[in-house]
């Protein structure tokens, strides 16, 4: 089983930074991205920023700019900088893994972390 282990959440004041965390564990051959969501209260959960193995990025519009999604290939891990945060950054902050492999010929799949809270506010 593949595991998606987030950290770094917290309480931060408008115009603050946060460094978010994802680890993939488990029997891992190969995944083709990773990337951060997010779901405010209310509201559907939508896309912040994404990483493939070949360092392609995609950010949201919102957030272009002010935030930086980095990853370690070798130790499955993605990271989100996130500076300049805004009260509107408030929300649950999820992990996705896309196109995992366990094995060389083995069959993609997509594994989503638990979520960790971001509150921006003074």
């Amino acid at each position: 089983q593949v595991q998606l282990v987030e950290s770094g959440g917290g309480l931060v004041q408008p115009g603050g930074s946060l460094t978010l965390s994802c680890a993939a564990s488990g029997r891992i051959f190969s995944v083709d991205a990773m990337g951060w969501y997010r779901q405010a209260p209310g509201k559907q959960r939508e896309l912040v920023a994404t990483s493939t193995i070949a360092g392609k990025t995609n950010y949201a519009d919102d957030v272009e700019g002010r935030f930086t999604i980095s990853r370690d290939n070798a130790k499955n891990t993605v990271y989100l900088q996130m500076n300049s945060l805004k009260p509107e950054d408030t929300a649950v902050y999820y992990c996705k893994a896309v196109g995992v492999r366990r094995s060389y010929y083995g069959d993609r799949s997509n594994y989503w972390g638990q979520g960790t809270q971001v509150t921006v506010s003074s």
